[in-house]
């Protein structure tokens, strides 16, 4: 399989905070599916779909026991985005905190020059 499909599907399925959230979870340990859904205000449908994205995408795999399913987190499939974002590692750290300070100030000023 090329490379881009895959960073492309890992990505997809990183950009959204709840599946963040409950790669996160599956940090800790295996989750029983129901385990998974508990802390969101979501139907378990919802979190199903989610969970399927995370399959497809290879972060986590799902696997029936007994009339459980659970899930559990696969670090591996994010080595190829992990190398690919650590290929920007050369740039200098930015401090982001003073850089919004810093657009602030400027979009304030180019607002004052313009007038």
């Amino acid at each position: 399989m090329p490379a881009g499909p895959t960073l492309d599907t890992v990505f997809s399925a990183l950009a959204d905070p709840t599946r963040r959230r409950i790669l996160t979870m599956l940090l800790e340990d295996d989750m029983a599916v129901t385990d998974v859904a508990d802390p969101f205000e979501m139907s378990l449908a919802a979190i199903s779909k989610h969970l399927g994205v995370l399959t497809r995408a290879g972060l986590i795999s799902q696997e029936r026991r007994g009339r459980v399913t659970w899930c559990k987190l696969e670090p591996e499939a994010m080595r190829e985005a992990s190398i690919w974002m650590q290929s920007f590692g050369q740039f200098e750290a930015m401090d982001l905190d003073a850089f919004e300070l810093f657009l602030a100030r400027e979009l304030s000023g180019q607002g004052e020059d313009s007038a």
